[in-house]
């Protein structure tokens, strides 16, 4: 039995059961009220966020897993740049191999300093995929936002995963959740997937609900249903399949043809979905999320290889030429998460 399979499947059980449950619920109290302290002395202004000389925009969510965010980060930090801003996104690093008690500068928004086994793969892929458009990463964001704005000059900060991460304060919260695993089990840490309750999604300015489908009727009818515990704005965000190129050389991958699906992210069974569709899987390959690839990992799988762009990033550093990464196209109202 793999350990963190059989807890993922709590998650996000309807109605979970069982004596591994009830360990977990157990552990979940006391996370609760570590968490729930933070977020009292915060709410109280017992303790009080840090601001950075810069507008700060914070993208996150409330549980595990991947629901979203990086396409998200990387929309707003492409339409920054496209108005003149000087930009910088700040994640935590989670990953890669850098001192993230150190402010590191995986780009300056015109050189890239480090390789994703570094970086974190999620870095790495924003810093490759825009230009003009500074990525660091550390574990103190406000320590992170200081540096970017004495020394590059920055004058609008996104926060990569930014909801929990009290210290520094934001002029826009966002929060992400995704269509359809949404809460999951509604339990905390390690029982559920949350980070921290439920209700305080109520402390976001604006929700996006992230639809990673081909038909988003389902996501537009909770959006109607979460409007009814959250007075604010809520929008949603369409993910769906766009083409399956080649990591080395670019060229496209004709439908139908038979591949290996393999993935090392939150919720692989969203991009599994997407490629049955147009191919024939013929085995699907699931490693824990940020798994670190190694040429063993892949030695005999023969045939074409097609993998998450996050996880491709990782996978280029083995030099093989049969590796196919699935590109999603993202679209939301910027306009209206702004205004």
């Amino acid at each position: 039995m793999n350990l963190k399979t059989e807890i993922t499947k709590i998650h996000y059980a309807e109605k979970p059961k069982g004596i591994l449950f009830c360990i977990l619920k157990l552990c979940s109290g006391f996370y609760s009220i570590g968490s729930g302290l933070k977020n009292f002395l915060y709410d109280r202004g017992i303790l009080n966020p840090q601001k950075a000389n810069a507008y700060v925009i914070s993208v996150g969510n409330l549980t595990t897993g991947g629901v979203g965010k990086t396409p998200v980060v990387c929309a707003l930090a492409k339409y920054f740049v496209e108005k003149n801003e000087r930009v910088c996104i700040i994640s935590r690093g989670y990953g890669g191999k850098l001192d993230n008690k150190k402010v590191n500068v995986i780009s300056d928004g015109i050189n890239l300093y480090y390789k994703a086994d570094m970086a974190g793969d999620e870095p790495y892929w924003l810093a490759v995929n825009l230009n003009m458009c500074a990525v660091l990463t550390c574990s103190d964001r406000y320590k992170a936002a200081k540096y970017a704005v004495k020394n590059l000059g920055v004058t609008k900060i996104i926060l990569d995963d930014g909801f929990q991460h009290r210290k520094i304060y934001r002029d826009l919260n966002i929060v992400l959740v995704d269509s359809e695993k949404r809460f999951g089990n509604g339990c905390e840490l390690p029982a559920g997937p949350l980070r921290e309750s439920a209700n305080n999604i109520r402390r976001a300015d604006k929700v996006i609900v992230v639809s990673k489908n081909t038909n988003h009727d389902a996501a537009e009818e909770y959006i109607n249903e979460l409007k009814k515990d959250f007075n604010g704005d809520v929008i949603i965000c369409k993910t769906e399949p766009d083409y399956i190129y080649n990591i080395m050389t670019g060229e496209h991958l004709e439908k139908g043809v038979e591949i290996t699906a393999l993935s090392a992210i939150g919720q692989p069974e969203q991009f599994y979905n997407f490629l049955e569709n147009d191919y024939v899987i013929k085995d699907k390959i699931t490693f824990d999320d940020h798994h670190k690839y190694t040429a063993e990992d892949i030695k005999n799988i023969q045939g074409n290889i097609v993998t998450t762009e996050k996880d491709a990033v990782k996978l280029a550093l083995l030099g093989r030429e049969n590796i196919f990464a699935l590109k999603l196209k993202t679209a939301f109202d910027i306009e209206k998460l702004l205004k």
